[in-house]
């Protein structure tokens, strides 16, 4: 065994930030505060001269949202010791406000950053580098928040628990190039405990990253380390390991949100008097081990596209939340556009939401024995926490927005109101779609005779329908907005005469039955028992298989793909079961890259009935009950429109409460009679548009993903948008259990990529939420032609149809 001359092991100590996942949030919070202050003490000791054996310690702050909190309790005088701890480079900041899911949108992430920037501008730091730990993928537009906020090195700590690390290999460096071609060097590490597996940590190390049979029961001896290290160097030079230097992350203590510890520099001062003069450990923040990293800038490959995180799929396990979280994030959205200046809603508040969405989407799911003891009330009132992160999101939002409103002429609730609304398109895109004006129930006798919705500038009268809702009635009108367009609209009954009697050609039989086609009939849409056509699409569908087709009249071009699996929108239920209740965690340990066990029980969804739920000039909606395993209830709502190629879907369920790991899929097979290798499929990653299996790193993750408001396939000119409000999740690998696939793997060319949403799952072993039960309503606004041709228009086209219409109702 040799060891190389020169070599640098460069000891980054950190917490691992990880919210409610061992504690309750609040103390963890408690407990990073703390950490910091002890951290301060070391430094504070070593300046004084008392400990010179802790001489050259340094302490990295993993993530902003402790040093945030820390200023916000700190006296001035420990503000201003943290200020000169970064500026004298003991303390490291990192460009990371959390360690963070997909779900976080790019307005919101890059308010975040710009946080971190404002702050390190404030006490003269240079902020130039960033760490993660534990999560295993970022969205392409990452990459380039990071950039734009002066961020330029990113140190990863992928866990590989039913993960993996992209380009087959970690402790390599590779340029990350953004869509728009800027770069962000990238050290693709090891897990963030490896250095205390190493023994870099005296007696706090072990086996859960170096699995040699060495017993660390007590730890991992300055012998043991010996030959880790030694051992380690020699694999990563047999691997082709080419740097004289690697990072070493670790914990002060063997767990997460863990303590500074300076008994690390005791290990490291023996090991640098015996072994220095071949391998040194140095102490290290980020920068100092990314300066050293780019002396070899020219000798590091570039990569581009996007990096999936294989933990993105912790967003199925709170599908309910997970909504009402996306809902709030458009919200805040729409608040800061309403209110740029803050002249309305002080900016306060709007950090108040902020905080609110960001812990909500953290990456932490819930307790760490979710699965194993449901009932535990401590996993109980954790989980209400993680879900209360969302709820209190919405409520901030929708309290914003209302105050905005308000002062922008809302007519509250009070007698004699008008039927006037305003609506406004507050976003940088034309919105084309459809606004809904809500009324009470009161007004239904004003206009259940007949109405005019009209635009009171123009005089210009739109097209319109009718629903009564729950306590009210909801009118639906067709508008195009430009940017910024406000426009002011009104509701006036209309007597239309009651045309009603017998005649010669009545098709209706004396059952009340209609089942003969009129030849008569003009209407834009209709509706037979097996087919459902407007102008623009003609749907059919069968008992016990569905939806069979979906044709573009305009073309008579076929949307559904031939070679699908299952038919559209047709749920897919899975369930791995376990003989035993003690077998409820480990077989989904087991599951590794699968999300299923190999003896997983799958049900595909049978039709069994469909109904006529609403009929009108401007819209129809059918009614589809299907029978799937694992749901009590299971329906579509399809709603098809007159006036545009456009159908919107609500998938509704009453899912069953099950223990053992289940997945539900609702199929979504687009794509028609497209070429395979033809068709591209795009999805927006943080507002970068990219091309699923072409637009990412080697080696990287292919079977599912977390989109920001939409898929889009295009091909020739044309394209099919599918915006998913409510889910973010998709999957295009193989819905069985077998050995998975990675990007650029020679098999992908054959494989078929059908694309399913993936809006539930409770597969992980630890912190999810034990049981998906419950009542859940998924939407999905399909819209098709040549104006969903570019990938940009088509997803910008997503956004607009989730985003909705803003409209409220205005005083005169």
């Amino acid at each position: 065994m040799t060891n190389p001359a020169n070599f640098t092991i460069y000891a980054i100590q950190h917490s691992h930030t990880d919210i409610g996942y061992t504690e309750r949030q609040e103390k963890i919070c408690q407990y990073h505060v703390d950490f910091i202050r002890q951290a301060l003490g070391i430094i504070r000791e070593v300046r004084a001269g008392s400990r010179p054996e802790w001489q050259g310690y340094k302490w990295v702050c993993e993530t902003f949202w402790p040093v945030e909190t820390f200023l916000a309790r700190a006296t001035e005088e420990e503000r201003e010791e943290l200020a000169d701890a970064f500026r004298n480079g003991d303390f490291g900041l990192s460009g990371t406000y959390l360690n963070m899911s997909e779900l976080v949108g790019k307005e919101l992430l890059d308010s975040m950053l710009g946080r971190i920037r404002d702050y390190a501008k404030s006490i003269d730091v240079k902020l130039e580098s960033a760490m993660t730990a534990d999560i295993t993928g970022f969205s392409w537009g990452y990459g380039q928040s990071l950039h734009e906020m002066g961020i330029r090195n990113m140190i990863t700590c992928i866990h590989t628990h039913h993960s993996m690390f992209p380009l087959r290999k970690k402790q390599t460096p590779f340029w990350w190039e953004t869509q728009k071609g800027d770069r962000i060097l990238i050290w693709n590490g090891e897990h963030y405990v490896f250095g205390n597996d190493l023994g870099i940590q005296p007696g706090l190390g072990g086996n859960y990253t170096i699995r040699d049979g060495m017993d660390t029961s007590k730890g991992v001896t300055f012998e043991m380390a010996e030959i880790r290290i030694n051992r380690y160097i020699d694999r990563l030079k047999a691997d082709g390991f080419k740097f004289p230097f690697f990072p070493a992350m670790l914990s002060g203590l063997p767990t997460d949100n863990s303590s500074p510890n300076p008994e690390m520099m005791d290990f490291v001062n023996k090991w640098n008097e015996k072994h220095g003069d071949n391998i040194r450990i140095q102490p290290a923040t980020l920068d100092d081990f990314f300066a050293e990293v780019r002396k070899y800038a020219d000798d590091i490959p570039v990569h581009r596209g996007d990096w999936p995180d294989w933990w993105t799929d912790g967003t199925g396990s709170t599908p309910m939340h997970v909504q009402v979280f996306r809902e709030a994030q458009r919200v805040y959205e729409k608040v800061r556009r309403l209110d740029p200046a803050f002249e309305i809603v002080p900016q306060e508040r709007i950090k108040q939401m902020e905080n609110e969405l960001m812990l909500f989407a953290e990456h932490t799911w819930g307790y760490h024995s979710s699965v194993s003891e449901p009932w535990n009330p401590f996993v109980q009132e954790l989980g209400v926490r993680k879900d209360a992160f969302a709820a209190n999101a919405s409520t901030l939002a929708h309290s914003a927005l209302y105050d905005i409103l308000e002062a922008k002429g809302d007519a509250l609730l009070a007698p004699n109101r008008p039927m006037r609304f305003q609506i406004r398109n507050p976003y940088s895109f034309v919105q084309e779609d459809y606004a809904h004006f809500i009324m009470e129930f009161w007004h239904l006798e004003e206009i259940k005779n007949g109405f005019e919705v009209y635009d009171e500038a123009s005089g210009e009268v739109y097209p319109a329908q009718l629903r009564v809702a729950h306590r009210g009635a909801i009118v639906t009108v067709p508008v195009t907005l430009q940017p910024g367009e406000e426009r002011m609209m009104r509701i006036r009954p209309v007597e239309k005469p009651n045309t009603r009697t017998a005649h010669s050609t009545d098709l209706l039989g004396a059952d009340g039955i209609v089942d003969i086609a009129d030849p008569q009939d003009t209407s834009a849409i209709k509706v037979t028992y097996t087919t459902l056509e407007t102008p623009f699409v003609r749907l059919e569908w069968n008992l016990g298989d569905g939806i069979v087709s979906w044709k573009d009249k305009k073309t008579g071009e076929e949307l559904l793909r031939a070679d699908r699996n299952h038919n559209a929108f047709t749920p897919v239920y899975d369930v791995t079961k376990s003989a035993k209740v003690e077998e409820m965690t480990n077989n989904r340990r087991k599951m590794g890259r699968n999300r299923k066990g190999p003896h997983a029980l799958i049900s595909v969804g049978k039709l069994t009935q469909v109904e006529v739920a609403d009929k009108g000039d401007l819209y129809a909606s059918v009614r589809f009950t299907y029978e799937v395993d694992g749901c009590q209830h299971y329906s579509l709502l399809v709603t098809a429109y007159a006036d545009k190629p456009r159908l919107d879907v609500a998938v509704r369920m009453h899912k069953n409460s099950v223990w053992d790991p289940e997945n539900i899929y609702v199929s979504i097979p687009f794509g028609g009679s497209i070429e395979a290798g033809k068709r591209e499929l795009w999805v927006d990653k943080l507002q970068a548009p990219t091309r699923l299996r072409i637009d990412q790193l080697p080696g990287s993750l292919i079977d599912y993903y977390c989109l920001g408001e939409g898929a889009v396939y295009t091909e020739g000119g044309s394209g099919v948008a599918i915006a998913m409000p409510d889910t973010p999740l998709i999957q295009l690998g193989s819905l069985k259990h077998e050995f998975r696939m990675l990007q650029d793997d020679e098999g992908m060319k054959d494989d078929p990529a059908h694309l399913y949403s993936w809006p539930m799952n409770n597969y992980w072993e630890t912190n999810f939420r034990a049981t998906l039960g419950g009542f859940y309503e998924f939407r999905y606004l399909v819209s098709w032609g040549e104006a969903f041709g570019q990938p940009d228009a088509a997803l910008e086209a997503c956004r607009s149809m989730n985003a909705g219409v803003l409209a409220w109702r205005v005083k005169e």
